[in-house]
């Protein structure tokens, strides 16, 4: 048995030993894991992503073809050719960020401290930033902030193009990141030549390694430097390099699959776009009717058609006529048909049809909220996923703090809190905040009053009006209300 064992040992030793030796090196899985992601569907979908959020979608590129004297489809230009795209990718995605992201994010926290850094590091400019993250999330699937510090040495957040980075997961849940790898594009001049230098970053918790793709590979980047720290810190007057315990980049996913918006509703909105295009076109060509010429032969037929578009008018011989046949458009079948397209397009999509029969009706109360449903569900499933991407970016803060300041705040409870910007019955909602008094805290009842955009600084607002108030009334008491006042009763009791 013992001879077993160490044979069983013997042989984990050498496919370990094996293994070892014939590992790929940092430039090798680069170049596997690059070549992956540039034929992934994955990166394809993040590119139409992009280009229907602008609108760019497919009708655009619509030829109008018919059949030729050959039998196959041939490109046409004597035929009208509309392309009509319908942004219905840009509003849902605008629709979803406003509704989640439009309003000031709250953070509520204990020690003052705390609250007035992290106050400090969520400013306008960073809340714009969450904006802009919860819009490339959604088109993309998934997207990315680098974490860094500016010229003056402050902790910053840079959002990243999402289809230049590629993650090296360490788990299946994408949670954990080993190394993420940047392939993205430069552009230099040598003299008055203008070229474009590919360049690849390989991030790790180890630092940095920076190339350039060339023919025969990579090359390292010396003139940048090709190995390097995450950030530098001056240290008695010098500056020594450190790197984070983690990878310096945030993942922001629109789901838990990072499957983007687009994905999901593509083919609805290219089928949208073509028929009503298509029935623009049939509108434009209609006046140019089929015409059917009797007896007269004498013309071709493209001179014949230039006389009519020219001069209206056809010349035929004493026992001929023109007569034309019209197209037939089903307007009614084509409107019902776009109808059911449109909902179906904010059905998969999540999102609310503001031109749907029921949304003018001024719905209050519940009949609000279940016409935000499918939003609100789509809004809840974002804040879960960017609820985790807030701890990750808090073990920065606070790792920044501790190096900054000497205080470690990681053990302290933090909640960020999303404020929805759905419209509301107003007056609902302050009647049951005045109905919830002594039953809930004040920071909760503030926090979800309609008119509050900043929670702690309306509570500190509330405690300086209480306090001036206080100070009021102990004023007023203290004006005849002591026993040497000398009122009237005073005197008789002598």
């Amino acid at each position: 048995m013992l001879f077993a064992l160490n044979g069983e040992m013997q042989n984990i030793e050498r496919i370990l030993k094996d293994g070892a030796q014939s590992a790929a090196t940092i430039e090798q899985i680069i170049q596997m894991e690059i070549g992956e992601w540039r034929n992934s569907d994955k990166m394809k979908w993040m590119s139409v992503g992009d280009r229907y959020y602008r609108n760019k979608t497919d009708i655009m590129d619509r030829e109008r073809t018919a059949i030729g004297a050959s039998g196959a489809k041939e490109i046409v230009g004597n035929l009208a050719n509309n392309k009509l795209p319908n942004a219905f990718v840009r509003k849902l995605v605008d629709q979803k960020v406003g509704y989640l992201l439009g309003k000031p994010m709250s953070i509520q926290t204990k020690p003052d401290a705390y609250q007035k850094a992290l106050n400090n590091i969520f400013d306008k400019a960073m809340l714009r930033r969450l904006q802009s993250a919860g819009k490339a999330a959604v088109n993309n699937g998934i997207s990315w902030w680098f974490v860094y510090y500016d010229e003056e040495g402050e902790l910053s957040f840079k959002l990243m193009d999402s289809l230049e980075i590629i993650p090296l997961w360490r788990d299946e849940a994408h949670t954990l990141l080993d190394a993420v790898i940047r392939d993205y594009e430069v552009v230099v001049y040598e003299g008055l030549k203008r070229t474009v230098v590919r360049k690849i970053e390989w991030w790790d918790t180890h630092g940095v390694r920076r190339y350039i793709n060339g023919g025969a590979g990579l090359i390292p980047d010396v003139e940048v430097g090709d190995v390097g720290a995450h950030f530098t810190a001056l240290t008695e007057g010098k500056e020594q390099p450190l790197n984070w315990e983690r990878v310096p980049f945030i993942a922001w996913k629109y789901n838990e699959e990072e499957q983007s918006l687009v994905e999901i509703i593509k083919q609805l909105v290219d089928d949208y776009d073509r028929n009503k295009s298509d029935n623009s076109n049939n509108l434009e060509d209609l006046p140019d009717s089929i015409y059917v010429v009797k007896n007269y032969g004498g013309t071709k037929a493209s001179e014949f058609r230039k006389n009519i578009a020219t001069y209206r008018t056809a010349f035929v011989e004493s026992d001929g006529g023109v007569d034309t046949i019209g197209l037939q458009i089903n307007t009614e079948a084509l409107k019902t048909h776009q109808e059911q397209n449109r909902k179906d397009i904010y059905e998969f999509g999540r999102g609310v049809d503001t031109q749907a029969a029921n949304f003018g009706s001024a719905p209050s109360g519940v009949a609000l909220r279940f016409l935000y449903s499918d939003l609100d569900l789509d809004a809840s499933m974002i804040e879960t996923e960017f609820q985790a991407s807030l701890e990750q970016l808090r073990w920065f803060i606070d790792t920044h703090l501790y190096n900054s300041t000497g205080v470690d705040y990681s053990g302290e409870d933090v909640s960020f809190i999303f404020n929805r910007d759905m419209p509301v019955d107003e007056s609902a909602i302050i009647s049951d905040i005045k109905n919830s008094v002594g039953i809930l805290s004040d920071e909760t009842l503030v926090a979800q009053h309609p008119y509050v955009t900043d929670v702690q600084a309306e509570l500190e607002r509330i405690k300086k009006q209480k306090d001036e108030a206080l100070d009021q009334a102990d004023t007023y008491g203290g004006i005849g209300g002591t026993p040497d006042a000398g009122t009237g009763n005073e005197s008789k009791s002598k």
